[in-house]
C-alpha cells in the first residue's frame, strides 16, 4: 500500500522517482571500484592477505560473477560489505552538478549534468544506490555539458579546445608538439 506522500508525489508527476527506487541497485563496477579503493587504502602487507573490507566486498563480487549478476540489492547486502561500499561511496563526488542547471529554466533533463528534473529535485533524498544508478546513466550517455563543453568544471579532463599547460614534471623533450 502506498503512503500518502507517495500518492501525492505520483499525482504531481514524480512517478519516475519511485520507479527508480524499485530498480536501484549496486552495479558490479561499483563493487570493483570499492575493492580497488580499499586495496589502495589498505595494501596487502605480504602480497597475499587482504584487509577485511576487501575480503567482504570480494565475496559479494565473486558471487555476482559466479551467478552472472551485474547488480546486487543494496538493502539485502550483508553489513560488512555494505559498510565497506559506503566508505568508498563517501569518497566519490556526491552530485554531478556543474552549477549550470537548465531544469530551473524548464528543461526536463539538465543540459549541465544530465539528470532529469525529478532526479535534481529529489537528489538529497535518494539513496547511494539510486544516485549511482543516475551517475552510471549520465556517464554512459555522455551528452551532458559536464562531459564535453564544461568538462573542466568536473575536474576530470579539460574541455576540447582548452589550452592545457604541460606538466612540469615531464621533461620538455618528452612533450609531443
Amino acid at each position: 500500500m502506498r503512503s500518502p506522500s507517495q500518492g501525492a508525489a505520483r499525482a504531481q508527476g514524480y512517478d519516475s522517482v519511485f520507479r527508480l527506487r524499485s530498480v536501484a541497485s549496486l552495479h558490479i563496477t561499483d563493487i570493483e571500484s570499492a575493492i580497488n579503493w580499499w586495496r589502495d587504502r589498505s595494501p596487502s602487507p605480504d602480497g597475499i592477505t587482504a584487509c577485511r573490507e576487501v575480503l567482504a566486498l570480494a565475496e559479494v563480487y565473486a558471487l555476482m560473477v559466479y551467478y552472472h549478476e551485474a547488480d546486487c540489492d543494496e538493502d539485502t547486502m550483508p553489513e560488512a560489505p555494505r559498510e565497506a561500499w559506503l566508505a568508498w561511496y563517501a569518497s566519490t563526488p556526491d552530485a554531478p552538478c556543474i552549477a549550470i542547471c537548465s531544469t530551473s529554466q524548464g528543461d526536463e533533463v539538465c543540459k549541465g549534468c544530465g539528470r532529469t528534473f525529478v532526479e535534481v529535485q529529489h537528489w538529497t533524498s535518494m539513496t547511494p544506490a539510486e544516485k549511482r544508478v543516475t551517475w552510471r546513466r549520465i556517464t554512459r550517455e555522455g551528452t551532458a555539458w559536464r562531459f564535453n563543453r564544461y568538462a573542466e568544471r568536473n575536474g576530470d579532463r579539460p574541455a576540447s579546445g582548452a589550452i592545457v599547460e604541460p606538466d612540469a614534471t615531464i621533461a620538455p623533450d618528452r612533450i609531443a608538439t
